[in-house]
């Protein structure tokens, strides 16, 4: 089992609860990106728990990168960030759950080992929010709807307007992406169009709406 997290105090009461019991082991920890890739191709770990915010970083990078250097390989999301704006991405690109750090130890070992048996681990909300989406229930269009608005943005798109909701402009984004100004104005003026908004301003607002209404800050 590999730990990927970059929150050190975090690492230390996983690997205690999960020491507790002699069904897992842990090869390796780490909150670094390239480090977890290095981890998993010398070890191959059949279990991965890991964060998707890593700093600088980009957890939903990761997973696709996992799987194809090991496509066996189960991937177990354990994050601070809302299920409901991450659940269904995560599962596209190949990991097979995803549980919130503020769950109890009972409910966190309940999702590693559901995924360990090759199923799917989503919280019963979740899962009847998707239940009821793919029904045709889920209120589209409704004033206030973010888990709606945020399904429309790509994987860059969210992580970018996240970064504006935290107040970085363009040339800050850009080097924490390590991509070109122009590519981040593109982006932004992508999501601008997908959740109609007008100004840079207006975007400004929404992505602080939705961090405030998410608790992404």
């Amino acid at each position: 089992m590999l730990i990927i997290d970059n929150h050190p105090l975090f690492i230390m009461g996983l690997s205690s609860l999960l020491e507790k019991t002699s069904k897992f082991n842990i090869i390796g920890t780490t909150a670094n990106y390239e480090d977890a890739l290095k981890i998993a191709e010398n070890e191959k770990p059949k279990l991965v728990l890991m964060e998707i915010r890593l700093g600088k970083e980009n957890g939903l990078d990761l997973i696709p990168k996992l799987k194809s250097m090991n496509s066996e390989i189960s991937i177990l999301i354990i994050s601070i960030l809302d299920e409901r704006f991450y659940s269904e991405r995560i599962l596209k690109l190949g990991a097979r759950g995803y549980v919130l750090k503020t769950e109890s130890a009972d409910i966190i070992l309940d999702a590693i080992n559901t995924v360990l048996d090759n199923k799917v681990y989503l919280s019963e909300n979740e899962r009847d929010r998707i239940f009821q989406a793919m029904a045709g229930n889920s209120g589209k269009g409704a004033k206030g709807d973010w888990t709606t608005s945020m399904q429309m943005l790509s994987n860059r798109e969210l992580q970018v307007f996240s970064l504006i909701a935290k107040g970085f402009g363009t040339i800050e984004i850009a080097s924490l992406l390590n991509l070109s100004n122009k590519t981040i104005d593109t982006h932004k003026e992508h999501i601008k169009l997908k959740l109609h908004c007008n100004t840079a301003q207006e975007l400004r607002q929404q992505a602080i709406e939705w961090s405030n209404h998410s608790g992404n800050l």
